[in-house]
C-alpha cells in the first residue's frame, strides 16, 4: 500500500477511518491508519474536548476531521436558519405523523426536562466555529461530506497547511471539487452508508480517477476487508475511506440495540432513505424507514427541516429501545451494504491488522496468478 497518498497523509497504511467516536479515531490512528472524526452535530466547545483527547492519545500521529457543509439546503442562500425559524416551517401534518408513529409503537415520551433542543446543524457561523476549533489542533486533513468545500474552508485550510478532502458520488462532483481547490477526492459508491449517490463503487472509482488525475482518490463504499482494499487500488485509488466497518468494533459508541441489529443483518437489509436527514442516506432498514416509504404517509422534508422534525423522536426511540419492543423495531442507524460482513465484535486495531494481512494475501495470490 505504498501509494503517494500514504506518504502525503504521513501514515503507515492509506486506510482512512471515518467515525463519530473519538475512541475509534484514536485506535485506528495508533494502528497505522488515518482516523477521521465526524464533527457535525458538535458544538465548538465539545469539539475542543474531543480533539484535545485524541491528540493526547495519538501524540504526533496524523488524523483528520469530517464536517457536513452542504452546498444546498433550505435557508442556504441566507446563511442558514435559526432553530426557531425551522420549527415554524414544519407542517402540522408531519408533526402529527411522527407522534402517531411513536404512539403506534409504544414509544414513551421523554422524562420532563430531558429534551435539550440542538441548534440547527447548518448555521454557517457555527460551521465556521467548528472549523476554527479544528485548526487550533494538529489536524492533517479536513473533509466536507456534502458538496464542494466552501471557499472560506479551503482558504483557511491551505493557509494552515491542512489538506482538504471532499466526498463525490459522480464524476461531475469530483470535477467541481478539484476546480474549487480540493486536494483529495473521496469517491463514494452507492453501497456506502450515509449520504451516497447512485453509482456503484466498481464503476465510480476508475471514472473519477481518470477524470481528475493526478489528484489522488480515496475509494469509499463497500470496503471492509483487505481484498476490497486491493480491488480499490487496482481501480486506481491511492487508499480507502471506510466507515461502516467501525460501527461494530469494541470502541464504537453505537447504540447497543443497533449494534445487535448490525451483527445480525445481511447486505440486503439497508435502504437509501430521506427519513433521517432529508437527503438520501443509506441506513439499516427498520419500521421507521418502512413508515416513511409508505405512500399513504407524508414525504420526508428537505434538509435541514427533516432532522429538526425527527430530532426529539429519535431521542425518545434511542432512550427506550432497550426496553420497548416498539422502539427496538423502529431504531436504526446509517450503515452500508457491507453490514452483511460485520458479524463479530473486534477491536479497531485488530480490524486494521486483519485488513493489512488480507491485502497482503490478496496481492500474493495475484502475483502467483500473474506469473502463470
Amino acid at each position: 500500500m505504498n501509494t503517494p497518498l500514504r506518504e502525503l497523509l504521513g501514515v503507515e497504511f492509506p486506510i482512512a477511518a471515518f467515525s463519530h467516536c473519538r475512541d475509534v479515531v484514536a485506535a485506528v490512528t495508533k494502528a497505522g491508519g488515518f482516523g477521521v472524526l465526524g464533527v457535525t452535530g458538535l458544538m465548538p466547545e465539545q469539539l475542543k474536548i474531543e480533539l484535545d483527547w485524541i491528540e493526547e492519545q495519538v501524540g504526533d500521529l496524523p488524523y483528520g476531521v469530517d464536517i457536513l457543509v452542504p452546498a444546498r439546503f433550505v435557508g442556504s442562500d441566507s446563511g442558514g436558519l435559526e432553530t426557531s425559524r425551522l420549527d415554524e416551517m414544519i407542517p402540522e401534518a408531519h408533526l402529527e405523523f411522527v407522534e402517531a408513529l411513536l404512539q403506534e409503537h409504544g414509544v414513551p415520551p421523554l422524562p420532563e426536562g430531558a429534551w435539550a433542543p440542538r441548534p440547527a446543524v447548518f448555521e454557517q457561523e457555527r460551521q465556521r466555529g467548528l472549523i476554527e476549533v479544528a485548526f487550533e489542533h494538529r489536524i492533517k486533513m479536513v473533509a466536507n461530506a456534502l458538496g464542494p468545500p466552501p471557499d472560506w474552508m479551503i482558504e483557511r485550510a491551505h493557509g494552515a497547511g491542512v489538506l482538504v478532502g471532499a466526498l463525490a458520488g459522480k464524476v461531475e462532483h469530483a470535477l467541481r471539487h478539484v476546480e474549487a481547490g480540493t486536494d483529495i477526492v473521496i469517491a463514494q459508491g452507492y453501497e456506502a452508508g450515509g449520504h451516497t449517490g447512485e453509482i456503484a463503487t466498481m464503476v465510480l472509482i476508475p471514472e473519477v480517477v481518470d477524470a481528475i488525475a493526478p489528484v489522488p482518490v480515496l475509494a469509499a463504499g463497500g470496503i471492509a476487508s483487505g481484498r476490497q482494499i486491493a480491488a480499490a487500488l487496482a481501480l486506481g485509488a491511492q487508499g480507502v475511506w471506510t466507515g461502516s466497518v467501525w460501527l461494530t468494533t469494541e470502541e464504537a459508541e453505537t447504540h447497543p440495540v443497533v449494534k445487535e441489529k448490525f451483527l445480525a443483518a445481511s447486505s440486503s437489509d439497508t435502504i437509501r432513505s430521506r427519513s433521517r436527514s432529508g437527503k438520501p442516506a443509506r441506513q439499516l432498514r427498520s419500521e421507521w424507514t418502512s413508515a416513511w416509504e409508505d405512500p399513504k404517509n407524508p414525504d420526508p422534508l428537505p434538509m435541514p427541516l427533516q432532522p429538526q422534525l425527527v430530532g426529539q423522536a429519535w431521542q425518545r426511540i434511542e432512550r427506550s429501545a432497550h426496553k420497548s419492543p416498539g422502539a427496538k423495531r423502529l431504531i436504526n442507524y446509517f450503515v452500508g451494504q457491507v453490514v452483511g460482513s460485520m458479524n463479530t465484535v473486534q477491536s479497531s486495531r485488530s480490524v486494521v491488522e486483519e485488513m493489512v494481512q488480507q491485502y497482503a494475501d490478496a496481492m500474493e495470490r495475484l502475483d502467483r496468478w500473474a506469473e502463470g
